[in-house]
């Protein structure tokens, strides 16, 4: 198998200047990336020469998807800046997920074109219906979280029918409690300024925990960030993401130890490794159990 390259390989469609100045995106979505790349290449069956295209795309369409999630949508006025980033953010999520479609047909890989269209299409259609439930205040923390999680596999997912079926469940456990770490990691990072946390894990927590007397605080969508540190310290938001945390890690590493390929565990244990070098480097303690 060929060394893994699909972030060095999606740079000349991801960086542009002008998107870098004014527009903060999402992290590349590196780690599900990673485990595609491996599973699409295991065993003799697998599609050893797409798995790098295929991969490829799928991380620029969800990268495009991505970005499109971080537009800042609030109603307040907006100064200059704001407005020229959230135009850019509309742009480049377009301008990602448009390269799946060019990428695919110059290799002549026409019936993939409609497999991950498909999956695009179902994946906006169980945001319409997640969106519709948070607007209705439907949901629980928990249930957004799981929500969220399935959203972030369901793109991944849809290769599982090109998988070598004696790896096909190992692939599916691995990207759903990969894709759990990375939607607590997101919701530790949002979860640090108010603005940024609305309809989010935290705050759909607070809405249940907090007294009749706080609740004021958070209906107030211009809350003060000492206000919502005070809320989230209290109510242990930290505390109880960072668990979650811990416990996909280690649910993780117990997979891990039941995989009898030496080759494989040795590339799936190089995934979490960078996954939890990542953490670090951005200051986020996961430990490793």
């Amino acid at each position: 198998m060929k060394p893994y390259r699909i972030p060095q390989l999606a740079k000349p469609y991801t960086d542009y200047d002008m998107i870098q100045r004014h527009a903060e995106l999402p992290p590349f979505p590196d780690v599900r990336g990673h485990l595609l790349y491996i599973f699409l290449n295991h065993g003799a069956s697998g599609p050893q020469h797409n798995g790098e295209l295929y991969t490829l795309v799928t991380t620029l369409v969800q990268l495009g998807l991505d970005t499109h999630e971080v537009i800042d949508r609030s109603n307040g006025d907006s100064d200059k800046d704001t407005m020229r980033s959230r135009q850019l953010k509309v742009l480049a999520g377009d301008y990602f997920s448009s390269w799946f479609y060019q990428l695919l047909a110059k290799s002549e890989q026409i019936e993939m074109v409609g497999t991950l269209s498909t999956a695009i299409a179902e994946l906006n259609v169980m945001k319409a219906n997640l969106y519709s439930k948070m607007r209705r205040m439907l949901l629980t923390a928990e249930q957004y979280l799981r929500h969220t999680v399935q959203l972030n596999m369901q793109l991944f997912l849809s290769f599982t029918p090109l998988i070598e079926e004696s790896v096909a469940d190992l692939w599916q456990s691995l990207l759903r409690e990969f894709c759990h770490c990375e939607t607590v990691v997101m919701e530790l990072r949002r979860s640090v300024e108010p603005t940024g946390a609305i309809d989010g894990y935290c705050y759909l927590h607070l809405l249940n925990a907090v007294t009749e007397d706080e609740k004021p605080l958070l209906q107030n969508q211009n809350i003060d960030h000492r206000d919502w540190k005070k809320l989230t310290m209290k109510y242990k938001c930290d505390s109880l993401l960072k668990d979650k945390l811990h416990q996909s890690v280690e649910t993780i590493q117990g997979i891990l130890q039941g995989v009898k390929d030496e080759s494989l565990i040795k590339e799936l244990s190089a995934v979490l490794d960078r996954f939890l070098l990542q953490m670090k480097i951005t200051g986020q303690a996961a430990g490793e159990g």
